[in-house]
């Protein structure tokens, strides 16, 4: 759901564009995008990211129809964000894997790179 706070990242994400936080006072990059800092409270503002990173941990919900994974990728930029990993084998997927950003509908997903 978008609001006045994200509206910004979903129009780049839209376009293409991959952004993470970045706080004006402290310099600290941080995800999921937000008007207040989460480390000092100063003001942030969106950064393009390279929308690459390796996978930190991940489940794969088996228990629907159709298995699905989600994972933490930390960033090559630091960040660690929670993400769907997308267009590959659940059973494939490993700590410490390659992934790049694809968006579907908009919306921020990885991918094996």
């Amino acid at each position: 759901m978008t609001n006045a706070e994200n509206q910004a990242f979903f129009d780049a994400a839209r376009e293409g564009r991959f952004m993470i936080g970045r706080c004006k006072a402290c310099k600290e990059l941080h995800y999921y995008p937000r008007a207040v800092c989460p480390f000092c409270g100063g003001p942030t503002e969106l950064v393009a990211a390279k929308g690459s990173g390796k996978i930190y941990s991940y489940s794969v919900m088996r228990r629907v129809e159709k298995p699905y994974a989600i994972a933490y990728v930390t960033l090559d930029e630091g960040v660690t964000v929670l993400t769907n990993l997308v267009d590959c084998d659940p059973d494939s997927i490993r700590i410490d894997q390659p992934v790049r950003v694809v968006f579907k509908d908009g919306i921020p997903m990885f991918t094996p790179a």
